[in-house]
Parts: C-alpha cells; structure tokens; sequence
C-alpha cells in the first residue's frame, strides 16, 4: 500500500511571520517546527531566503513604474488616434 504525502503549502505571510518569530526570539525554532509540524530543514531554507532576499522590499519597485509609464503613453496615442479617425470621418462626410 502506497501512501500519499500531503504537502502543506504556507503563504508568503505565514512564513513571514514565523521567520520573523525566530529572529525576534519571540519563539524557538523548536517551537515553531512543532506547533506546524514543519521539519528544521524548511524552516533554515525559509530562513535563508529571507535574509538572501529581504532587502527587497526596500527597493523601489521600477517594473510598476515603467508599466505606469508605458500605459500612459499607449493611451496617449490611442486618444490621438481616436481624434484623427474622428476628424477624417467629419472630412469624408463632408465630401459626400
């Protein structure tokens, strides 16, 4: 008989907050394997991760401006676009 693990998937939040338990000291990390029943191994690669990575969220976020930005020129050109097909309408009905 083969048995099926289930694999418990933690959102970006949870593993925020029991990572930031561990550095606070708030909990062990004893504590926090146990009561999610997580082995040490996901905790330290969870761990690691965040302190790889955390600065991050410090950065200014440039990928959200840059879409801002071209978004704003797609709608410039779509208005000056709707402007001329508007006003070469109103010529060729002029010249009917």
């Amino acid at each position: 008989m083969v048995i099926k693990r289930r694999y418990s998937h933690y959102t970006s939040q949870t593993k925020f907050k029991l990572i930031i338990q561990i550095i606070t000291k708030q909990k062990t990390q004893a504590q926090i394997c146990k009561e999610y029943n997580i082995s040490s191994n996901l905790i330290n690669k969870w761990k690691n991760e965040f302190l790889k990575n955390g600065y991050k969220i410090f950065e200014k976020d440039t990928k959200s401006d840059e879409k801002d930005k071209k978004i704003q020129q797609l709608e410039n050109i779509i208005g000056k676009q709707t402007v001329e097909i508007a006003l070469l309408k109103k010529i060729l009905n002029q010249l009917d």
